[in-house]
């Protein structure tokens, strides 16, 4: 909804945006491929040729391609796809996004990608595109951008993971503390041993600092715009992930097997939360930029001639 509210055309917000707002109608976000890095999406494979029309907006995109984790599949009727549109312009011009409704022929659902035993999957389909064709119009945004549109939607939409990432962190603390406090072993309460405690107390702090950390990020998002909070984004999207994964750790082991039942939700949201330290940007590619922007403020400059 974020893309089309920034990048729709006025008729493209009238049929497609004005249904998601009211929940007439759901989308899902096409991007990730199997034969190529998703930490990369300079390299995407997936293309959209534009063919017929001899007036201008006439013509028709004919799209080929094999995406997964195509997010939100389940039950949505049109999904924004993200393709190679120019081959041979620079890396991070050779991109568009276009929509694409769910039934047009040749848009197929493979299958929900199955995801740590649960072959349902959590709303992520492996589909293909075999020679889809739409409106020359449907274009989301000028062509060659889709690399940048989809930097100004991962900017707010990590925020949201994190958000979740906090609130499903906070959860599972609560489930900690009463289990801790339920729980008899070895001659007392298991919210008498030290373990424990320093877990509470470790988790505490924890989650608090990611909550400050995530309001301030979103704070300067709203105040200074996208752009001037890439840095703090990219801080809580590793703070937060990792976050939750030590928390929900400690709360499955205060809760014994139990924990690692689904008798108890623990174990589902630590699987849920998981893919967090992966989904929009590894760990990895976030400690990197961060790194890379902080040196840059310390890069030695050549002196300025009077």
């Amino acid at each position: 909804m974020e893309i089309l509210a920034e990048y729709g055309t006025d008729e493209q917000k009238q049929r497609c945006l004005g249904p998601l707002l009211n929940d007439h109608v759901r989308s899902c976000f096409s991007m990730t491929e199997p034969e190529t890095s998703g930490s990369d999406p300079t390299g995407l494979a997936a293309r959209a040729e534009l063919e017929g029309g001899t007036q201008p907006g006439t013509g028709e995109w004919v799209i080929n391609g094999h995406k997964w984790f195509t997010s939100g599949y389940n039950g949505a009727s049109m999904a924004i796809v993200m393709v190679v549109t120019d081959p041979d312009a620079a890396p991070h011009k050779r991109a568009s996004m276009i929509v694409v409704p769910i039934d047009t022929p040749g848009f197929t659902g493979v299958r929900p990608v199955p995801v740590m035993g649960h072959s349902g999957g959590p709303g992520h389909w492996e589909v293909t595109y075999e020679d889809v064709r739409v409106p020359e119009d449907s274009l989301l945004g000028p062509r060659g951008e889709g690399f940048s549109i989809a930097q100004a939607r991962l900017g707010p939409g990590r925020i949201h993971h994190c958000m979740r990432a906090i609130g499903s962190a906070e959860r599972a603390f609560e489930l900690m503390c009463e289990r801790a406090h339920s729980r008899e072993a070895f001659g007392g309460k298991l919210a008498e041993k030290q373990f424990v405690q320093d877990f509470i107390a470790k988790s505490r702090m924890e989650i608090d600092s990611a909550r400050l950390m995530v309001l301030h990020a979103a704070w300067k998002m709203d105040t200074e715009g996208k752009r001037a909070a890439r840095q703090d984004i990219s801080m809580i999207k590793v703070i937060a992930a990792q976050m939750h994964q030590e928390v929900l750790d400690r709360a499955m082991q205060v809760h014994g097997a139990l924990g690692m039942s689904d008798d108890v939700p623990l174990a589902m949201m630590w699987r849920q939360g998981r893919w967090l330290r992966i989904a929009d940007g590894p760990d990895e590619v976030h400690k990197m930029v961060i790194a890379v922007r902080e040196l840059n403020r310390f890069k030695p400059r050549e002196p300025v001639e009077a």
